[in-house]
């Protein structure tokens, strides 16, 4: 599997600094955890408060900024033969909550980015934690599997 990557980072902060290469290594980790083996582009966009908030208020119906939203790719999987890169779709980053939420969980803001990354690429491949408690253990598995393999621990475990 080969990806292709497109990073747009319009809000940018020196307790998080963002590496292509690294950012990479994530989301193909993450999707060769699940077996993805088809070419794959996605895109990244890092973005403010007010651009996360647009977004999830026109798109979800959330009137507040939000971590990750996920905008899965619309075409069907039957064109993947036709393209060189099947387009999985776009993550959008609010990267102030994500710091706000590292300092919250006192985590390194990278660790944390790391999860949302992960978390944002599942959702891009299907995956879901709102519709049942079943599949918020299933996603949540998965997360801990492919973060362990990035040399992470388990987000979820309590910190004192």
């Amino acid at each position: 599997m080969k990806l292709s990557l497109s990073l747009q980072q319009d809000f940018q902060s020196p307790e998080l600094v963002l590496k292509r290469a690294s950012i990479k290594k994530v989301v193909e980790t993450t999707l060769g955890h699940i077996g993805t083996q088809s070419n794959c582009e996605i895109g990244i966009a890092c973005v403010d408060h007010d651009e996360s908030h647009k977004l999830n208020l026109e798109y979800r119906g959330k009137d507040k900024s939000t971590n990750v939203l996920s905008f899965p790719s619309d075409l069907p999987d039957e064109m993947a033969q036709f393209l060189d890169a099947f387009p999985i779709g776009d993550l959008v980053i609010c990267i102030p909550v994500v710091l706000a939420e590292a300092l919250e969980q006192q985590k390194a803001p990278l660790t944390h980015f790391t999860h949302m990354l992960v978390h944002g690429t599942l959702h891009l491949m299907g995956y879901d934690h709102e519709t049942s408690d079943e599949d918020a253990e299933e996603m949540e598995g998965i997360e801990i599997e492919i973060l362990a393999k990035l040399g992470f621990e388990n987000p979820y475990l309590e910190r004192d």
